[in-house]
């Protein structure tokens, strides 16, 4: 006790004391004004904020997608809208629309007209060639159109778009054509679907509209991907397509053709997709609208990406959607609406019953046909020269692989000459010994891929049987190395090709 009464009465341990309290109060008083400051500043925030007045009311987006207190509907967009619900239910005079269509009533004659007013089209990509597909479709007087769009108007759509505006831009593309539209069309049933087309979800996307299935789907997608989808699904379902290929980097409106796209050439896009179509077992029955043009000196190229995002790697993040392309497609705005007109074109005569001549599929399945029989008798020779009975021997392949490495990976061209007449197709390698498997008695199959063979005419292909497949040599001492590129090159893009099997 008395350590502790001596403690407590020192001097030191009372300048301790006083100077833990007087911390403590001034932490307090910090805090305190603190707390104050802030507590000030919230009110004085509250005060500066205006109260809502009637107008003022908050109301989000408009029923086009536009930010309301940017673009708000002119008094012209509210008549047009409110004409456009009375003209769906029946309130509008038939005669007035006939009227307006009186151009198309004596070129199609009523019985055409009355078929394509009664029609209901799916247009699947509403940029510079959907746009123009689904407006003169709608001027021409269909009156069920469906758009499917995921993207939003922006400034550099401005160039192609049938449509839009600088009002329109960050609204959807199917509610900017709704909206602008109905403003010539009142009596056209839009159906809005702001959304990206996937096979999962084609069943909906391309169902019926009010119990009607649909007469024609438009494909305007410009990604690879979502365009094989839509075709091998409307293809496989029966149901009638017309695709626009690619309209980017093209400038001549004279090379413009509608053909099935078993005989579209020239066009990369068409090319991709024809090919992966291949692969999936449909080779023609698709009308296309493609270009024949040519790229060339100074013409529009696809621009490259910079070196440097190639270094960051990862270049899929820089798309919007997971496999979109990335790259800026150079487009000149008169191209896309061409395609568009011509796919809309093409509808109303099919739908109308109009005449019209149709480019026919290059119809080669007899070539093909023979092509197939000579290398079956090739691959029968070399049995015979490895001591096989060559009796019973099949190859896996029939006569769409023929076509379509005749087609789609040689371009119907001899590696050897570039020639096109007389093709066949041989191994270009010898093969192994045990090429020839015997699983069950009676019947043989040649180990046989696509990768095996390649394009040549009928005079080289038994020159190279001779020298190469019989006679022991390699092609590398046979050809020159123009050659050898080709082959090398063709290879290679096919084994690319083999992942979409």
């Amino acid at each position: 006790m008395s350590w502790l009464s001596r403690t407590v009465s020192s001097h030191d341990f009372q300048l301790a004391i006083t100077a833990l309290a007087s911390g403590a109060v001034a932490v307090g008083v910090l805090l305190s004004y603190q707390n104050f400051r802030r507590t000030s500043r919230i009110r004085h925030l509250k005060e500066e904020v205006t109260e809502l007045s009637e107008e003022m009311e908050a109301s989000g987006l408009t029923e086009y997608g536009a930010a309301s207190g940017v673009f708000s509907p002119t008094d012209e967009d509210k008549r047009s809208a409110a004409l456009a619900v009375r003209a769906r239910k029946g309130d509008y005079d038939d005669e007035l629309i006939l009227e307006q269509l009186a151009r198309n009533r004596v070129f199609l004659k009523d019985e055409g007209l009355e078929k394509l007013r009664k029609s209901f089209i799916i247009v699947v990509g509403c940029g510079g060639v959907g746009s123009h597909a689904a407006a003169a479709l709608a001027r021409s007087g269909v009156q069920k159109i469906r758009l499917i769009d995921f993207d939003q108007v922006s400034l550099s759509s401005l160039n192609r778009h049938s449509v839009a505006t600088l009002a329109d831009v960050g609204t959807p593309k199917v509610l900017c054509i709704r909206k602008r539209l109905e403003q010539i069309a009142p009596w056209v049933h839009f159906d809005c679907r702001n959304e990206l087309f996937s096979l999962s979800a084609a069943d909906t996307q391309l169902g019926p509209l009010q119990g009607q299935a649909p007469d024609f789907v438009v494909d305007a997608i410009d990604n690879i991907d979502s365009k094989v989808d839509l075709l091998y699904y409307c293809h496989s379902h029966s149901l009638k397509v017309i695709s626009s290929m690619g309209a980017g980097c093209k400038s001549d409106p004279t090379r413009v053709f509608i053909s099935d796209i078993s005989a579209s050439t020239d066009d990369p896009l068409s090319k991709s997709t024809r090919r992966r179509l291949r692969i999936k077992g449909v080779k023609d029955g698709i009308p296309v609208v493609y270009s024949s043009e040519k790229t060339g000196p100074g013409k529009a190229e696809l621009l490259p990406l910079p070196d440097e995002e190639f270094e960051k790697g990862n270049i899929g993040e820089l798309s919007v959607l997971k496999d979109f392309r990335v790259r800026i497609l150079p487009v000149l705005g008169p191209m896309p609406a061409i395609f568009g007109l011509c796919v809309a074109n093409h509808i109303m005569l099919e739908i109308s019953g109009y005449p019209h001549d149709y480019l026919p599929s290059k119809a080669r399945d007899k070539m093909y046909e023979g092509i197939h029989a000579t290398l079956q008798a090739y691959e029968e020779k070399l049995a015979r020269a490895i001591g096989k009975n060559p009796i019973g021997l099949r190859i896996p392949l029939d006569a769409d692989d023929v076509g379509y490495l005749i087609e789609e990976v040689f371009r119907g061209k001899s590696v050897v000459s570039g020639l096109s007449a007389r093709l066949v197709l041989i191994r270009w390698r010898s093969p192994p010994k045990n090429f020839v498997a015997e699983k069950y008695p009676g019947q043989k199959t040649s180990m046989l891929k696509l990768t095996d063979l390649v394009c040549m005419t009928k005079p080289e292909a038994e020159k190279h049987f001779q020298d190469v497949l019989n006679g022991g040599k390699r092609p590398e001492g046979v050809y020159d190395k123009g050659v050898l590129d080709v082959v090398e090159r063709r290879l290679a893009e096919e084994k690319e090709f083999e992942k979409y099997r």
